[in-house]
């Protein structure tokens, strides 16, 4: 009698060509594994932005944290609207290696806005509407308005 063919008997497929380093998205191992202890150990305004645009409660907009885009990891972004959002702390002066990450990101097609920690934690509410209006910009959703009723729209 033949055995049955299981997934868990055939031979995986390495990831990389020598079996480690970058996944099947392009995204390195170990650059994933760091993005992960970034999520873990995120600041006192990332947590207070996260809360808010966190499983879709910013206006429905969907947003992801601390994720892996070519050889950087961004704090949040939004990929329908191809918006990066990032949290500065006034502890780093990066102006120089942030102008060349937010280029190589803009000519991936993706927009970067950044916001200090400090205007985060004490003005969410003018952050969240600058966020926002920078999703809606790109995604805003074409409404066709409501369906006639029966009997109405065709000159009936």
């Amino acid at each position: 009698m033949a055995q049955p063919s299981f997934p868990e008997n055939r031979a995986k497929k390495p990831l990389s060509p020598r079996g480690r380093g970058v996944g099947e998205r392009g995204v390195r191992m170990d650059q994933r594994q760091f993005a992960k202890t970034l999520r873990q150990t995120m600041t006192d305004a990332e947590q207070l932005l996260w809360r808010h645009l966190r499983a879709h409660r910013l206006d429905g907009q969907k947003f992801r944290r601390q994720q892996p885009i070519g050889p950087y990891i961004v704090d949040f972004v939004h990929f329908g609207a191809r918006l990066i959002v990032e949290a500065d702390g006034g502890q780093r002066n990066a102006s120089d290696r942030d102008s060349v990450r937010d280029a190589w990101l803009g000519e991936q097609g993706f927009r970067v806005i950044r916001f200090w920690n400090h205007d985060i934690l004490q003005n969410p509410e003018a952050v969240l509407s600058s966020i926002l209006r920078g999703a809606g910009a790109v995604c805003s959703p074409l409404s066709p308005g409501p369906s006639p009723a029966r009997g109405e729209g065709r000159g009936e």
